[in-house]
């Protein structure tokens, strides 16, 4: 269990003011100057050497991420992104951190635009986020008041400015090229990569997207050491992670704990267990909606980090977890997210374009048990043809939580579609009984 002291995120539950004021009495924006003095190439190796990795979904070590941006700036300005469009389902960590910590968050662009030279930073936050773009503008304005960002932002020596824009809805946009494209007052769909963002990325200059989880912890890993960082969790899953755990939980929340915390530790400790007992537990989802659900025997032991989800054919993703007990009907969740993935297709690939709304379809008949079990065989064949085959991973995404409700609860699919059968019998038989 994560101390207190360890905790970077000391105003999560906004028990506190969110303004300057009170962030630098929680250690927000202390020897910013400083730390920036000490030069790009440490901060990078610093956020390297703490074993960071990015807290968007795809896990990605973000200092290596960082050193790919051009080492000297040439005609094209380099820009930092940082994606707060924070749509994926059960998702809710980045929305506290702007409305309750925003100061943490914005020192964080900072360092982060110095690291890669950059002297813009855009956060492209989700539209529906109101309240949450109202803080965070109104810390950005207290910010530049107070001379921390500006012309020779806290004293520095760097020139910085940062700018919010809010998205219109769009899942797709989470997608950091897609994103881009939005941003540049385009339609939101994927780039086909290569160039990188790196090489050619907002107004086809270098440009690093992060999530502002990763953004925002940047400040604390400087000031307290990579090494302090690097002790929590297990190698190559270091540091401290928020979770988002929502479903059938007694007290569903968000809380900042260590990599590699059991999942039933974190259920049991933090949420007051699974509703009606830990024996009632039928599935969980540990990482957002398009990551496949693990049943329970998996969820006795399992880690909460990127590689022991993976061993189990699953994802840490962005720490979403999402509880179901044995009240839940498997099959409509899986068809239910099914459809957000149909829905939300940007429709520019046709496996995704034509594949999801077909997957949602035949699972709409599978909940109902009017399929058969050849079709079981037939889902499960179509969804490896879209994962895997499009620009983006929202085909990935649509298929994964596909191939997750095949894998572990194939043998309740079959028995609906053989009750099904039965039911249909028994009312046939009746029919030529009245006859």
């Amino acid at each position: 269990m994560l101390e207190d002291k360890d905790r970077i995120f000391t105003n999560l539950y906004g028990l506190h003011d969110w303004r300057l004021e009170a962030a630098k009495k929680r250690g927000a924006w202390n020897g910013t100057a400083d730390l920036m003095a000490l030069g790009q190439d440490w901060i990078i190796q610093q956020v390297k050497d703490s074993g960071l990795r990015g807290r968007g979904g795809a896990g990605f070590p973000t200092g290596l991420k960082w050193s790919f941006m051009p080492k000297e700036v040439g005609e094209r300005p380099h820009y930092l992104v940082v994606n707060a469009d924070e749509s994926e389902p059960g998702t809710c960590k980045d929305r506290e951190m702007m409305r309750h910590d925003p100061h943490l968050f914005i020192e964080g662009c900072l360092i982060a635009s110095f690291a890669m030279k950059a002297h813009a930073c855009y956060i492209y936050i989700r539209g529906e986020y109101v309240d949450e773009r109202n803080n965070l503008q109104a810390a950005i304005d207290e910010a530049y008041a107070a001379g921390l960002v500006g012309k020779n932002a806290a004293g520095s020596g760097w020139d910085f400015d940062v700018y919010v824009h809010h998205g219109a809805g769009a899942y797709i946009c989470g997608e950091e090229t897609a994103l881009l494209e939005s941003l540049e007052g385009k339609k939101g769909q994927p780039r086909l990569k290569p160039p990188f963002p790196a090489g050619a990325g907002l107004y086809g200059c270098p440009t690093t997207v992060n999530n502002v989880e990763s953004i925002a912890v940047v400040p604390t890993i400087l000031r307290r050491g990579a090494d302090w960082f690097r002790k929590f969790g297990r190698e190559n899953n270091h540091g401290t992670k928020v979770y988002c755990i929502s479903g059938h939980v007694n007290r569903p929340c968000n809380v900042e704990e260590a990599m590699s915390i059991p999942l039933k530790t974190l259920i049991n400790e933090h949420c007051g267990g699974v509703t009606g007992g830990w024996d009632n537990l039928k599935a969980v989802i540990p990482g957002g909606s398009s990551v496949p659900c693990l049943p329970q025997d998996i969820c006795d032991d399992v880690l909460m980090d990127f590689d022991a989800l993976k061993e189990h054919k699953s994802g840490l993703g962005t720490a979403a977890v999402i509880v179901m007990d044995k009240s839940t009907d498997i099959v409509r969740a899986i068809s239910r997210i099914s459809y957000f993935y149909k829905h939300e297709s940007c429709g520019q690939c046709t496996p995704c374009r034509e594949g999801t709304g077909w997957m949602w379809r035949v699972l709409e008949r599978m909940a109902e048990g009017n399929s058969s079990t050849e079709e079981i065989d037939k889902l499960l064949e179509v969804s490896t043809q879209i994962e895997g085959h499009t620009i983006c991973a929202l085909g990935d995404a649509a298929a994964w939580p596909v191939q997750g409700l095949i894998r572990h609860f194939r043998g309740e699919i079959e028995e609906r579609i053989n009750n099904y059968r039965a039911d249909r019998g028994h009312v046939s038989m009746a029919g030529v009984a009245a006859e």
